[in-house]
């Protein structure tokens, strides 16, 4: 039994290499290291928490000339470094920080944070910019209902919110098959993703907070998703998109790793959000009610 347990593990990290699980020996997709120095850089900081966590994360080199900041809360398990050819493609006039999250990569703390609204805090700081710049923000996957929580409380700094291949608690057959297999065989995984499968399994109670600050929202807010992806149907974020009014940005042939397959298109939405937030002018979005 040992043994089939060590099988169904391997099968789920192979499944997860490129957006999934402890980096594989060959990458899906170039990392930081691919790139010439200057282009982007591994920076920490302190968590907006008690615990005053220390928190990686991948930033784009200094763009003095960038007018807006644009933060990634990335999916579960949290590897910022599946983002460094998102980060490699802005524009100048951008610059981009993706953070791993709380319990991820070499992100304290050890063990998994299942609260939402902790993580929301803790990842906080980041939205602050030294010049008071717009910031749009970006939840991937899992990091969704998380950067929707702080794109709620935090109107004074987020301007536009992107939604990408969102996980509001809709598994895909990937999805499905992966949970079932690591929820089996969960001991045996690595750090990341024992502590994936922990806040996926905690997610779904949680996600009326994170409907609620959506619905709060007066920000352009936009559902960017794949018609190839099989780890949450595009159908689900067509019906939140329709739910609570906001755009639905499809992807043709994109899978559920946006930031891999589809980086121009990804950038395109970026780009249209903070376009929109910039016609629509006047104050930021309000906060949620308590």
């Amino acid at each position: 039994m040992r043994y089939a347990f060590a099988f169904i593990a391997a099968l789920f990290l192979a499944a997860c290499a490129g957006g999934g699980g402890d980096p594989p020996g060959e990458e899906r997709f170039p990392t930081s290291e691919d790139y010439p120095p200057g282009v982007m850089e591994r920076v920490d900081f302190t968590a907006g928490v008690p615990e005053g966590w220390r928190l990686s994360s991948l930033q784009s080199g200094a763009r003095p000339e960038a007018t807006w900041r644009i933060v990634v809360i990335s999916g579960t398990p949290s590897w910022s470094e599946y983002w460094a050819p998102t980060i490699a493609a802005l524009p100048p006039n951008r610059e981009m920080i993706v953070i791993d999250r709380p319990g991820f990569s070499a992100s304290e703390p050890e063990g998994p944070v299942l609260d939402l609204q902790k993580q929301a805090d803790a990842m906080a700081p980041a939205l602050a910019t030294p010049d008071g710049r717009p910031v749009l923000l970006v939840g991937q996957s899992f990091g969704a209902p998380i950067a929707t929580i702080m794109a709620a409380e935090h109107p004074d700094k987020v301007r536009a919110l992107v939604l990408a291949s969102s996980y509001f608690g809709v598994r895909g057959r990937t999805a499905r098959r992966l949970m079932t297999a690591g929820s089996i065989v969960r001991p045996l995984l690595p750090h990341d993703l024992r502590n994936s499968v922990a806040e996926m399994n905690g997610q779904s109670r949680q996600l009326p907070q994170a409907w609620a600050a959506l619905e709060s929202l007066r920000m352009p807010v936009a559902f960017v998703h794949g018609d190839q992806d099989t780890f949450v149907p595009e159908d689900a974020a067509i019906g939140f998109a329709r739910t609570y009014g906001a755009e639905f940005i499809p992807v043709p042939g994109g899978d559920h790793f946006l930031n891999a397959c589809c980086v121009p298109a990804l950038i395109a939405s970026f780009e249209a959000a903070i376009a929109r937030a910039e016609a629509a002018g006047g104050p930021p979005a309000r906060a949620a009610a308590p």
